[in-house]
């Protein structure tokens, strides 16, 4: 393996693991928007009990997919960052709103009016912002971000409002959603795990409707990308998914509820993966390729040298953050 495949394959690593940490508070917020019922507020404030020590410590794999996109590939940075500049910046500011609401609510008192402004917000950015980042994954899947031999955007600055990266953004806002709800059956107890499991059977459903919605309409609308996905490399990955997904199904329905985290955890990681296999060997088809947008040789060994010693120092960190506040339950 090259530098630059080693370096792709960090990224999507990085980015599997922001799907499925990240994914799963952006569903809680998801949740938390959707909480009816008498037991409304015993639902969010498990909700709450979950996020509350990790949450923000999720966006380091954000930070560590951009650096090493910036650093390894700066050409694929420049045109995603021209292409993409509204819904990368929106995503930002929804990133930035949900953590300030989530802090100012849960210090507020319960029954006052800027709790429930907060609450508002909280709901609102958790929604939009995985919408607006699957609509930036569909923009790159659907070939429209052209880009001229001298790095000038030519086309595709609209691309992630189209309605094929639309129907994605819903599908992650979907996906985001039933992460939340299957890690939550795992969390709570009760009525209010019963809750969750109604939740997750539902929204799973839904995830189930937009996939076979999304699969012909992939071949139409990204035929690169379907030719991909049917390639040696990508199918099995995909069918492994595909069986995580049914394993996730059944864990729900027979109340295996860490089967069915673990499942939906290998269904997120399946379908990001072999998203990325299929779009190999290109970073935005037809005209960023991996070896095309790579820095020098030199630059990237520097950097791939640096990633074990500082993953050593980030892995046993994050891995004592969680064991420290999740055994406290």
């Amino acid at each position: 393996m090259t530098p630059a495949v080693i370096m792709a394959a960090l990224v999507v690593l990085g980015l599997i693991a922001y799907g499925v940490l990240a994914g799963a508070d952006f569903g809680g917020g998801i949740l938390d928007a959707l909480a009816r019922g008498p037991r409304r507020d015993a639902q969010r404030d498990a909700i709450s009990h979950a996020m509350g020590p990790v949450w923000e410590a999720n966006h380091v794999w954000l930070i560590f997919v951009i650096v090493l996109l910036f650093t390894g590939f700066p050409r694929a940075f420049y045109a995603l960052g021209a292409a993409l500049f509204v819904p990368f910046h929106l995503a930002l500011a929804g990133i930035t709103l949900r953590g300030g609401a989530f802090v100012f609510r849960a210090y507020g008192p319960r029954e006052s009016a800027s709790l429930r402004v907060w609450g508002r917000v909280f709901g609102i950015a958790s929604v939009l912002t995985p919408v607006l980042l699957g609509t930036c994954l569909g923009a790159v899947s659907s070939g429209r971000v052209r880009v001229r031999a001298d790095d000038e955007l030519m086309a595709g600055a609209d691309a992630w409002h189209s309605p094929f990266a639309l129907v994605i953004g819903l599908f992650a806002l979907s996906l985001c959603a039933y992460l939340a709800a299957v890690f939550l059956t795992v969390e709570t107890d009760g009525e209010l795990r019963d809750d969750f499991r109604r939740h997750a059977l539902g929204i799973g459903t839904v995830v189930v409707a937009l996939s076979a919605a999304l699969i012909p309409w992939v071949f139409v609308a990204a035929p690169h990308l379907g030719a991909g996905l049917l390639s040696p490399r990508a199918l099995p990955v995909l069918l492994v998914g595909a069986v995580a997904a049914l394993a996730s199904g059944y864990g729900l329905y027979r109340r295996r509820f860490t089967l069915a985290r673990a499942a939906t955890v290998v269904q997120v990681a399946c379908l990001l993966g072999g998203w990325a296999l299929a779009q190999y060997p290109f970073l935005i088809y037809p005209d960023v390729s991996l070896v095309g947008a790579a820095a020098p040789s030199a630059t990237l060994n520097a950097v791939l040298v640096t990633i074990p010693p500082g993953l050593a120092l980030l892995l046993p960190a994050l891995w004592w953050l969680f064991r420290v506040f999740k055994s406290t339950r």
